[in-house]
């Protein structure tokens, strides 16, 4: 029985790689999240290749002006480190905020916030996996599932471009 599996499964990777091997050579260029709709995509040459329904800050309609809006941040950004010691189990730091952001809160005379991350949950919540997404619940960051994070850290590298819209 074994072996009848093996065989299949190598008939399988020689007539179809694309399939067999598509998590190995589907690492994301891009990812985008879509506020008014709670997702975020993964995309690989403008294909998505995977999508997620994710929570956001407390406060999520409009831009992120100042440090504790609770507002998730819009715009063009660069997911630029990760964080395996994270409260909210495996984090990757968005590069918010960038230059407009900087400008746009001196001008206001704020400080701008920061350590802005895509994540998934802490351990006392961890239990309530897809529920989670309800309500928007976190400071500004995107929050996915435990399994979920575990995807992404797997499938986008540091230096990917995130895009933020409304």
């Amino acid at each position: 029985m074994i072996k009848r599996i093996f065989i299949i499964c190598l008939i399988a990777a020689i007539l179809y790689p694309q399939f067999v091997f598509a998590t190995v050579s589907s690492k994301a260029d891009k990812v985008v999240v879509i506020k008014s709709k709670r997702v975020m995509m993964l995309l690989k040459d403008g294909d998505i290749i995977k999508t997620y329904k994710v929570s956001l800050g407390k406060n999520p309609v409009g831009p992120k002006d100042r440090e504790g809006d609770n507002k998730t941040p819009e715009g063009n950004y660069i997911l630029d480190s990760r964080n395996l010691k994270s409260k909210y189990y495996l984090a990757i730091h968005i590069s918010y905020p960038n230059d407009n952001d900087i400008i746009n809160a001196q001008r206001a005379g704020v400080p701008p916030g920061g350590g802005i991350m895509i994540h998934g949950l802490p351990k006392e919540l961890e239990e309530l996996g897809k529920f989670h997404r309800n309500l928007n619940w976190t400071n500004g960051c995107v929050a996915v599932t435990n399994t979920e994070i575990e995807e992404i850290w797997q499938l986008i590298a540091d230096g990917t471009q995130i895009e933020i819209k409304p």
